[in-house]
């Protein structure tokens, strides 16, 4: 059994939970009663698969990057989760989430994003399969990722905006649960791995086809099976925990998770929760959250509208207290300058999250002979406005 995952109770160590008021307890005791039934059922999971394969376009391709090997004087693979259809990885947890909502009979899915990716992959896939859906986005990233919003409307979604707090992701999540309250007939989408017992869970599980994938693919390329690092960038937590999923018993792969620094680590601009945050209940569960001494959510900042969320799901929680996980944060600089690199070295434009795990390649020592993976969660359609803002400051 794997010692990272959750125990009966939907606790990783010390964090984790079911922190909800009471009158949400009747929609997570049908999660709770039904959610491994499903996806463990064959039939399920042949469903799952066939969509994965014929529909998002998995296997996504483990790039070798000729350029970026030679710079950093190592060997370094990117997981192209870019490539999936609506280009991110988010898609792998929303076509598993609303299969498994089919299968609980529900007809409307309600939706959290903050970059637009969850929230384009909820609406494709509600759309693909005949679904009601509704997508809470905070205003503020409304604003900034309007190519994403128009693209949740063509597909059939109704966008809801939260005017509250910052206006991002965080306060996208309440509304979404405060309407839930209201509306126990539709199902929650969650976004990330974050949330009360079981949502962390059953998001892993989905996303996990990530380092399914990584293992077969070294072997296929490397006669390996494990590589020495694998890099992600850290939100919420979805494309981290799917990349390091299969890996967490292996010691010797080490796995690193990249924050946002935002303008500075010690500035009050920034979203890196290891080191800013302490344990706290934030969207129901126990976790690493930013918050003042009162236990209120201090409102993180970040360039990329997918890396501010104030906390680290309960899952990364406890591997960043076991120290199984190295966190790192970066600036937005750091960021903008990982971005414009691999662009003009390798012609991948990456989302700016994605770009948070590029961006730490000058601050580790590889040795030469070092398998170096990098999960490229994203592409970078949706920050062009953000880049062109900031071109002439990187154009060589």
């Amino acid at each position: 059994m794997n010692s990272y995952l959750d125990d009966k109770n939907g606790f990783y160590g010390d964090f984790g939970g079911t922190f909800i008021p009471e009158i949400l307890w009747i929609n997570f005791k049908e999660l709770k009663d039904s959610y491994e039934s499903i996806i463990l059922d064959p039939s399920f999971n042949k469903k799952f698969e066939s969509l994965l394969n014929n529909y998002v376009g998995r296997p996504t391709p483990l790039f070798y990057c000729n350029e970026l090997s030679k710079k950093y004087k190592t060997n370094i693979y990117l997981k192209r989760e870019d490539l999936n259809h609506t280009g991110s990885h988010k898609i792998n947890n929303t076509i598993g989430q609303a299969l498994f909502a089919k299968q609980l009979g529900k007809k409307k899915i309600i939706a959290e994003t903050g970059a637009g990716q969850h929230g384009i992959a909820t609406a494709t896939v509600c759309s693909l399969l005949s679904l009601e859906c509704i997508i809470f986005m905070g205003e503020t990233d409304i604003l900034r990722q309007a190519i994403n919003v128009s693209k949740m409307k063509m597909l059939g979604a109704k966008i809801i905006p939260a005017t509250t707090g910052n206006k991002t992701l965080k306060d996208a999540i309440n509304e979404a649960l405060r309407y839930w309250i209201n509306h126990p007939e539709c199902y929650y989408l969650i976004g990330s791995v974050v949330g009360p017992h079981p949502y962390p869970k059953i998001v892993a599980y989905f996303q996990s086809i990530i380092s399914k994938e990584i293992k077969k693919q070294l072997q296929e390329k490397k006669g390996i099976t494990q590589p020495n690092y694998i890099i992600t960038c850290i939100g919420g937590g979805s494309n981290s925990i799917g990349a390091f999923y299969h890996f967490l018993e292996n010691a010797s792969v080490k796995l690193i998770a990249v924050e946002s620094a935002g303008l500075g680590i010690y500035t009050n601009k920034t979203a890196a929760t290891t080191i800013q945050g302490s344990k706290g209940v934030i969207h129901g569960s126990l976790t690493f959250v930013m918050q003042d001494k009162y236990g209120q959510i201090i409102d993180p900042y970040s360039i990329s509208a997918g890396m501010d969320y104030p906390g680290i799901g309960p899952m990364h929680a406890n591997l960043f207290h076991t120290q199984r996980v190295k966190f790192f944060n970066v600036t937005d600089n750091d960021v903008l300058q990982a971005a414009y690199e691999i662009s003009q070295i390798e012609g991948i434009i990456p989302a700016l999250e994605s770009a948070h795990a590029l961006a730490i390649l000058p601050k580790i020592s590889f040795k030469k002979e070092d398998i170096v993976v990098i999960n490229l969660s994203g592409r970078g359609d949706k920050d062009l406005k953000n880049y062109i803002r900031h071109l002439n400051q990187f154009l060589k």
